[in-house]
């Protein structure tokens, strides 16, 4: 299953739209001071509808990748149905938010998947609006008329 950064498909979206936390002096988080941005990437595998993002972590303060946090955002049922080959330990950490264990990961991994589940993730705006990139991802990917998402946000700004 590859995953490509939503970056590569809508740019200006992505500009805006790329959330990152700023980890002060006064936080307790366990991470070095820093702005942590979490750039979206799906898969891009036609037919796929694995409901999934990978989160790829940059920091500030370091050219190279710091962590990868995978999230679904559907139920175990869900992951159970849909990763036939499993059960529901393997549907659990298809859902996450998990460290993902085929990518790199750093001494930093663990706090940034605490700050993705405890700040990231209970934002639930930013959960809908991650929810919106899959769909227009998933129609560029399939080929289905992804301008259609474009038009609708030009006209809700």
């Amino acid at each position: 299953m590859p995953f490509r950064l939503f970056h590569d498909y809508f740019p200006a979206v992505a500009e805006r739209e790329t959330r990152s936390i700023t980890v002060t002096p006064q936080s307790d988080s366990g991470l070095p001071v820093g702005s942590y941005g979490f750039l979206e990437m799906f898969c891009d595998e036609p037919g796929c509808d694995c409901r999934r993002v990978f989160f790829l972590v940059m920091a500030s303060f370091r050219r190279e990748e710091q962590a990868v946090v995978a999230w679904g955002w559907e139920s175990v049922a869900f992951y159970a149905k849909w990763y036939k080959y499993g059960d529901r330990e393997d549907a659990k950490l298809l859902q996450g938010p998990v460290l993902n264990m085929g990518s790199p990961q750093t001494e930093l991994s663990d706090a940034i998947l605490d700050l993705a589940r405890d700040v990231l993730l209970k934002d639930v705006a930013y959960v809908e609006r991650v929810k919106e990139h899959y769909r227009m991802f998933r129609e560029r990917v399939e080929g289905r008329g992804s301008h259609r998402f474009l038009k609708k946000r030009r006209r809700l700004r």
